[in-house]
């Protein structure tokens, strides 16, 4: 690929337009998956997001909180379009695919890998589903592609970027170390989100730092590649765990 490849593919035009895909698999298998006695299952990501449109909006919050997703998305990728003109290369959806799939599959040994150096321990993977364990293979799937969608948004489009803020403008850190320190720090909520919840995991200390690594991973790829390839990466690898 060229260089205008690895540009023009962190683009909103590009980035959004891509994981558009995620976002409404992740809404038609939501749908479809029978709702339990405690109702319908959800991504947890989802439904944090969610909260405070359900707090405003009431039972239009979902809704509400949908509309307002789509139209940020569709604005950014007009203004993207206008500052930037010209065509949409469809190759270009092609090696973004190709690069996430790449990078899914290196994912697990990689962090694997830094997890046991740090560690001393071999990396028992099967507890990435434990939680889920009990529920079907549709359902799990879902999850898995809102894992994708929703949890790169609320960890590393808001979080992160939050942090980031509040480093500059309340602790008055400067550029670089309000960044650092605002990955690191999303890096840790990002783990320990994964323990909360009817579905949650039993913590563990390999667990743990596991997804801690795991985060500052996703974190790098999103500012390098943009938030179409880490979503697309990170919903392929917990959907090639269910394909084990």
């Amino acid at each position: 690929m060229n260089r205008d490849y690895w540009q023009a593919s962190r683009s909103p035009r590009y980035s959004l337009l891509f994981a558009l895909p995620l976002l409404t698999f992740y809404q038609l298998l939501a749908a479809a998956v029978p709702a339990g006695p405690q109702g319908g299952v959800r991504n947890g990501a989802d439904v944090l997001l969610q909260a405070v449109f359900v707090w405003i909006a009431g039972s239009w919050g979902p809704r509400l909180f949908m509309a307002c997703l789509i139209a940020v998305g569709v604005w950014l990728i007009v203004k993207d379009m206008r500052a930037h003109p010209g065509a949409l290369r469809p190759l270009y959806f092609g090696g973004m695919l190709l690069e996430s799939v790449g990078l899914a599959l290196v994912f697990g040994v990689v962090v694997g890998g830094l997890t046991a150096a740090l560690l001393g321990e071999p990396p028992p993977l099967s507890f990435i589903l434990q939680g889920t364990m009990s529920l079907g293979r549709g359902t799990v799937l879902m999850l898995s592609l809102g894992a994708g969608i929703y949890e790169e948004l609320l960890f590393r489009v808001v979080l992160v970027s939050l942090f980031a803020w509040l480093a500059r403008r309340v602790l008055g850190f400067r550029p670089f170390i309000a960044g650092a320190s605002a990955t690191i720090a999303g890096a840790f909520v990002f783990s320990a989100f994964h323990y909360i919840g009817p579905f949650g995991d039993t913590w563990q200390v390999y667990s743990f730092v596991f997804r801690t690594i795991a985060g500052l991973f996703f974190s790098a790829l999103y500012l390098t590649r943009g938030f179409g390839v880490t979503a697309w990466t990170h919903a392929l690898y917990d959907v090639f765990l269910i394909l084990r």
